[in-house]
């Protein structure tokens, strides 16, 4: 089982989540985040004055995956998350030693 945790633009929160259930994967956790990479922020103009926005808004998307399943998700994402633009954002891996259902108490892969 593999943690799949990635960080994208807001607006293509909805493509990403389209994307996996596609593939069979239904579960996510959304974070709103804020962060920057490379490009550090950028300067907006507002009411005639000029400021930096040193961390831009981001999604983080959390979800737990059967390893069989891994390399096709991370496909999905990087797919349905990329517009070509510096700030499409990272996809991180790793690994799940144990998962339990509280309802149900089932573990391992059945969890998920």
């Amino acid at each position: 089982m593999k943690l799949i945790t990635a960080i994208i633009k807001p607006f293509k929160l909805d493509d990403v989540r389209e994307a996996l259930s596609e593939i069979g994967i239904h579960g996510l956790t959304v974070t709103e985040v804020k962060g920057f990479g490379r490009q550090k922020g950028h300067t907006e103009l507002y009411r005639g004055a000029e400021y930096v926005v040193d961390f831009l808004p981001k999604v983080k998307i959390e979800t737990a995956v059967p390893a069989n399943l891994l390399d096709q998700a991370i496909e999905a994402i990087i797919k349905a998350a990329n517009t070509g633009k510096i700030g499409d954002g990272k996809i991180f891996i790793q690994n799940i030693e144990q998962a339990i259902r509280i309802r149900t108490g089932e573990t391992g892969p059945e969890a998920l």
